[in-house]
């Protein structure tokens, strides 16, 4: 790679001869002794590769060169152009100045704080900025000027924003106009291939339907960036993603060996994690993957009789200031993990991420909903453990806990939307998946009968309703017998992508409880009103479901429609704003099926070529869309009937 760059190319921070590393994010290349600096900052400041070294794809590499022979440094020294900046002393590192402080310093300076980026008049609203920047985003990604976009980013533009007006992100219009580096740019802030408009396609639909045949490709290898990361790092291959095939499994060389207690923790653990959990452990194996990698790179590149001392190692993961003090220490503890452990580790996360990305042939709805109960109080249990080890970083936490406990606590901080919001997967993303039309049989027959038990709940629910309201006394103990400790924070929209983040086929992390002890909202429904609403969503998940059953599948769409003006209906009767937080999750967990299950049902309508090849595998996702939908009125009912007795 590195014969592509050009003799007279320096290095960004120090303007050394020879870089022969790159700053993916920030569009740089950086000498050896920069990148020293670069790499204790973490990922979430700068995202190092080699030139040489480290296998690149082919137009990431040119997005980077393509930013750097622009002028992307001037964004980061912006103020530094100015000729007043050398009177005031400021000025940027040279080849002679020392790593630290000087070096360092300057880098903390640049990229940590963004001292010398070009700052924005300050405005009263600095969320409309934020929109204006993120709505020039969307404009400009349609052109192949990066560095216009870049800068746009730096000042704080959403790479995943979703247009009101126009109904999707900026990778919509890149990948629509066929902008394959204004792609690679957007996602390496994080957007998402898998981000559905307001019609329910991806990027990758938006590629494909303009012919852009090597940019689909990319985004689908994106998509899966994270497991094929982890994938490659043990194997040294990847999946081959045209094929179909989405995912490899490596297997221990000796699988008889015995783990250590963490590893059998670790393994224990993740079957009953939350997707959103489970992506949050996923991620943080990904960041230490890279700086396994990235260290063992740097090892074999440098001299060693000088420039490898204990100020160049990067024995942990740094730390990230957006992540809890506890999720950062056990980052930290992944440094920890010999070889054989962290293997382990990886091959079932790898396992599990295929299990729950395919979904399980063998699993019913009933399975479900014992598995969300579980995991709610799994979690408890997860977090009441600690380790007696000692912390990496005293500044980090004065707790100490194991990796499992990080997660799950990390995750209580995290909003319920990124759970609500995954879109459905693509069918081709359930080539694998066996005996499918067994499955979906058996599912359906399950979810019938939840249905049905559904509909007898809640008339049992609107006699008691109405005893309640009589007596004007309090609810029944057994709607308040299930605790939940799930607890909205709106810092979770502003999480930044540095990996992929994962899409799970039928997102069911939220708890199916009710809500224990909820502040009085005047302004709800009456609870018969939300029962007739709630009737009339069960009848109609009832004829979807027979539909499926009896294979008609041109009735699915006329049946979402009506299932989706049933949930509008009952949705209209909340406030905008309720005060219960179980409200909004029910409502949001309520809208966001009913709207996915539009989209899964219009795949079954015919097109040019027929119906869709895996009509089967639609029908499930359709099924568990609809069982969304129920568990989600049922909360509705359950917490409206608890309040409107207090």
């Amino acid at each position: 790679m590195s014969k592509r760059l050009r003799s007279s190319e320096v290095c960004a921070d120090c303007s050394g001869p020879d870089p022969s590393w790159a700053s993916v994010n920030r569009g740089t290349f950086i000498c050896d002794e920069c990148c020293s600096v670069h790499r204790s900052l973490g990922r979430h400041i700068s995202q190092v590769r080699h030139l040489k070294h480290t296998p690149w794809p082919p137009t990431l590499l040119q997005m980077v060169e393509t930013l750097y022979n622009n002028g992307a440094n001037s964004i980061w020294e912006h103020s530094l152009l100015d000729p007043a900046s050398i009177m005031s002393g400021r000025r940027k590192a040279n080849p002679q100045d020392k790593v630290h402080p000087n070096k360092a310093e300057f880098i903390r300076a640049k990229y940590q704080m963004l001292a010398f980026v070009h700052r924005l008049p300050c405005r009263d609203d600095d969320s409309v900025t934020a929109k204006d920047l993120s709505k020039q985003l969307h404009s400009s990604v349609r052109t192949g000027n990066l560095e216009t976009c870049l800068r746009l980013l730096s000042l704080g533009a959403q790479a995943n924003f979703f247009h009101p007006e126009k109904g999707n992100t900026p990778l919509h219009v890149a990948s629509k106009a066929g902008q394959i580096l204004q792609a690679e740019l957007l996602a390496v802030y994080g957007a998402d291939p898998g981000t559905q408009d307001s019609s329910g396609k991806t990027p990758v639909d938006y590629a494909r339907q303009g012919g852009h045949q090597e940019l689909a490709e990319r985004l689908v290898e994106i998509q899966y960036e994270l497991t094929d990361r982890l994938a490659f790092y043990l194997c040294g291959r990847k999946p081959d993603h045209k094929n179909g095939q989405h995912f490899i499994i490596p297997q221990m060389a000796d699988s008889s060996l015995d783990l250590s207690e963490l590893a059998k923790a670790a393994k224990k653990k993740l079957q009953s994690l939350s997707n959103h959990l489970f992506e949050e452990l996923a991620m943080d194996v990904y960041d230490e993957v890279d700086r396994r990698e990235t260290d063992a790179v740097w090892l074999a590149t440098q001299n060693h009789s000088t420039l490898v001392t204990e100020t160049t190692v990067v024995p942990f993961l740094p730390v990230n200031p957006e992540y809890s003090s506890t999720r950062n220490q056990g980052r930290q503890k992944l440094a920890r993990f010999n070889a054989h452990e962290f293997a382990t580790l990886v091959i079932d996360i790898l396992s599990d991420a295929k299990r729950r990305q395919q979904g399980s042939p063998l699993s019913s709805s009933k399975d479900n909903v014992e598995l969300i109960l579980k995991t709610v109080s799994h979690q408890h249990s997860i977090e009441s453990q600690d380790n007696d080890q000692p912390d990496y970083d005293s500044v980090a936490s004065d707790e100490d806990t194991d990796l499992e406990t990080t997660a799950s606590k990390a995750n209580r901080q995290k909003s319920l939307d990124s759970d609500l919001s995954d879109g459905p997967v693509t069918v081709q993303e359930f080539l694998e998946v066996k005996n499918a039309l067994v499955a979906s049989e058996a599912k359906i027959q399950q979810l019938m009968k939840v249905n049905n038990n559904l509909s007898d709940e809640l008339r049992i629910m609107q006699k008691k309703a109405s005893r309640l309201e009589k007596q004007n006394s309090t609810p029944e103990s057994d709607y308040d017998n299930t605790p939940n400790d799930m607890e909205p924070d709106d810092t979770a929209s502003s999480r930044k992508g540095r990996q992929r983040s994962m899409v799970w086929p039928g997102d069911s992390s939220v708890p199916d409880t009710a809500e224990p002890h909820v502040a009085p909202s005047p302004t709800l429904p009456s609870t018969e009103d939300v029962i007739r609403k709630t009737e009339q969503i069960t009848k109609n998940i009832q004829e979807l479901l027979r539909a499926a059953q009896e294979n008609k599948h041109d009735s699915y769409s006329p049946c979402s429609e009506r299932i989706h003006v049933a949930v509008t209906e009952m949705a209209a009767l909340f406030p905008k704003k309720p005060k219960s937080d179980m409200v909004r999750t029910s409502l949001r967990l309520l809208t966001s099926s009913a709207y996915r299950l539009q989209s899964e049902c219009r795949k079954t309508l015919p097109g040019d070529a027929g119906l869709p090849a895996d009509v089967q595998l639609v029908t499930q996702q359709v099924i568990q869309c609809a069982y969304d939908i129920a568990k989600a009125a049922k909360q509705l009912v359950t917490v409206t009937t608890k309040e409107n007795s207090n």
